[in-house]
This record gives C-alpha cells, structure tokens and sequence, in this order.
C-alpha cells in the first residue's frame, strides 16, 4: 500500500471511506450533527421522560377529576417543562462546555443571589412551609434545585488544573463554597438539595484526586459535624424524622410513618407484573401523598410491577453508563468533572428516591430523575444530561479530527 499526499483529493476520500462518512455525504446536516452526539444517551433520556409523562397523568388524573379540574392539568404542565428542557439540553449538547469553564463565578453568583433573595419575605414563595421558590411573571421556578449542577460547574473549574493532586487548601476551598451553599439551602428548608450538593462535591473531590488521607480525615470531620448538627439540633423535628423513619418505620403514628407504609403497600400489592396503568387503588384513591414528586416510584411499582420499576433501575444504568463513558472519554479534567457530577447526580438522586418508597433510604424529597413532576428539577437533570452530551460530543469530534490527521500526514490504509 502506498502512503497518500497529503492535501490532494485521493486522501480526502480515502478519509471518509476510512471513517465510513461516503455515505454520510448525502445526508442532511441537521441529521450530521444529531450523529455526533451520544445517540444511546439522548434516546434513554428520552423515553425516561415519556415514562415520567405517562406516571404523572397516571397519578394525578383522578384527583383532578374529583376536584372538578381537568385531569391533563399536571401532565400538560409537565410536558411545557420537559419540552423547554429539552430544548436548553439540546443547546447545551451542541454549545462549547468550556465556556462555563470562564464563567463559572458568575454562575454561582447568579445561584448565590437567587438563594439569598427567595429568603425575602414577600420575595420567595411558600408551599407548604418551605420558601424556596421564585415568581417571574406567570413562571415560578426552584432557585435550589439548580444548587447542584451550579456547585458541580464551580467545582470542576476550581479542581479541573489540579493534575498533580489537591494541596488542603484546594480543598479548603470547594469546602467552603459547598458549605455556604448548603447552609443557605437547608435554611429555606431544602434538606434534599442540601444534600445532593455535599454528595456530589464529595465524589469530585475523590475523582479529582485527593489522596487516601485526606479522603478519611474528610471523612471524620463530615461524621463530627453530622453529629454535632444532631446534637445541636439544628435540623427540625420533622426532618430528624423523614431522615431516620427508614430505621423503625413500624415505630409511632406519625405522617412520616403513615407516608412510608402507604408507599411500601402500593409497591408491594403491585406483585410481579403490576396492575396495569390507570387501575392501581392506592394511586386512584390517593393513599400515597405527593405521588406524582416525591413518591412518583410508588405509581411505577403498584401499576408496573416489580418488572415495570426493575425496567426503570435498568434504563437508569443505561444513562448512568453513559455519562461515565462521557467522563471516561473526556478530552479534557473540566470535562471529566462536569460528566462525572452529572453521574452522580442521576445515580443518586434515582437510589435515593427509589429506596426511600421501600424503606431503605431516608426520605429526603429528593426528585426521581425526569419522572417526577416539577420544572426546576427537570431542567437541572435535562442541563447535566445537555452538558454531558457536549463532553461527549467535543471528545469525538476532535478524536476523529486527530485520526484524520494521521491518516492525512501518511498513514498507511488497509
């Protein structure tokens, strides 16, 4: 085989019949681009979210009905919010991650001020004792269910040129920004997003490379000031008993009790196949309470069965897989870290909410990722799964355009 000139025509098209492009050419651009991307990522996404359109109406519709409201009113909602989810994500997923990379101070400025003003009195919305949303216009939405993602961005770029291992006072300071945040949050109170922060700053920080001390005396010192938070009782009664309820369920007659015992007959009465959508008892008549966010398991696992939500934990991992594979392929540590948040914030957010509706995990009102209702948590799962795409897609992009490279300067075919 003879080494091709580089420049000349011979070697462009040995090029794309060396990367199966020829037939590429007669496609239209727009279906181009969509092949740059991780096509198994974008389809799970997408089914997740149809199946979280289906689990919503199926929850709520005969409520709605009773109260005299139409019974598409929660599952239309959800589709707007999905729908310009998508949207943001597929914006992301063709956008230079690398620019947040130069803006990630005004990003958590930007998170830092919309957590501090929803704290205003007459500001921020109230439902049901908690204030933490924000109206603008006739749209309202969660300033800290983008806590996460917002940390995750400003973690990345503070850690992403520690190549040669974290000093403490790298760690010094992610700490404290994480604290602050989730000081702020869980004052609102916001116990979940609190906590999805401080996880996912803990997994950066390990994936970033701190060494095995300094993990277990983070360690330690996360344990000491867990206690002395219990200790102090800085943490409501209500939410000591959401976070320890999954310990003696059977104890006591309280509403955390009653939720998780409700939650755990719907699922279980669903036996191995379910009973079918629309026809669940405990869902129809609204046993499970806030079944269509916090409990939104409860519907798969009484209508769909042990198959329908192990069916769901699979499609979960197939997404989870994904965005390792984005972190593993990274061309760059930002975007190893970025992909790498977005890991851990699907896997979890969907462990966490899984377990609590069966009695292993704390209940913490942490969202199922693209199935439970609301727009906020939507839109920080679908920009994750948006910026995970574009690390994927970048790393392919420029690993193709090397091969050409090679190919072009004299590399031999066949």
């Amino acid at each position: 085989m003879s080494t091709l000139p580089v420049g000349s025509n011979t070697s462009m098209q040995a090029r794309n019949i060396y990367f199966g492009r020829d037939s590429n050419r007669r496609l239209p651009k727009v279906v181009l681009k969509l092949l740059e991307l991780d096509l198994i990522l974008l389809m799970a996404t997408i089914l997740m979210a149809i199946l979280g359109v289906v689990m919503v109406f199926s929850a709520t519709r005969n409520g709605l009905r009773l109260a005299g409201i139409s019974q598409y009113y929660w599952t239309k909602r959800d589709m707007e919010f999905l729908a310009v989810g998508f949207l943001i994500m597929m914006i992301l997923a063709f956008s230079d991650y690398h620019r947040l990379e130069r803006i990630w101070r005004l990003i958590v400025g930007g998170l830092l001020f919309s957590l501090l003003i929803v704290m205003i009195p007459h500001v921020g919305q109230q439902k049901l004792g908690s204030q933490r949303w924000l109206q603008l216009g006739p749209l309202q939405f969660q300033p800290s269910a983008f806590a996460g993602i917002c940390i995750a961005i400003a973690g990345a770029a503070m850690l992403a040129n520690k190549d040669k291992g974290l000093s403490w006072i790298d760690i010094a300071k992610v700490l404290a920004l994480t604290a602050l945040v989730m000081v702020i949050v869980a004052k609102q109170p916001d116990l979940g997003s609190a906590i999805v922060v401080g996880v996912l700053m803990a997994i950066m920080i390990v994936v970033a490379g701190a060494r095995v001390r300094q993990l277990i005396i983070l360690a330690v010192l996360s344990t000491a000031c867990v206690v002395l938070i219990i200790k102090l009782g800085l943490l409501h009664g209500y939410q000591m008993q959401r976070l320890t309820s999954f310990l003696h369920p059977h104890k006591g007659t309280n509403s955390v009790n009653y939720n998780l015992t409700q939650s755990k007959i719907d699922i279980g009465s669903g036996g191995l196949f379910g009973k079918g959508l629309f026809k669940d008892q405990q869902t129809n008549l609204q046993y499970v309470p806030e079944q269509q966010t916090d409990f939104i398991f409860t519907a798969i696992g009484g209508q769909l069965g042990f198959v329908g939500g192990a069916s769901v934990i699979a499609l979960y991992w197939v997404i989870a897989l994904r965005l390792l594979a984005a972190a593993r392929r990274s061309i760059d540590r930002f975007g190893m870290l970025i992909a790498t948040a977005a890991f851990a914030l699907f896997t979890f957010s969907a462990f966490e909410n899984a377990g609590m509706t069966i009695g292993i995990m704390p209940i913490t009102g942490i969202p199922l990722p693209l199935i439970s209702y609301g727009g906020s948590a939507d839109f920080a799962f679908l920009i994750a799964i948006g910026l995970s795409l574009s690390v994927s897609r970048i790393s392919r992009v420029q690993g193709q355009t090397s091969s050409s490279a090679n190919l072009i300067s004299g590399v031999r075919i066949g």
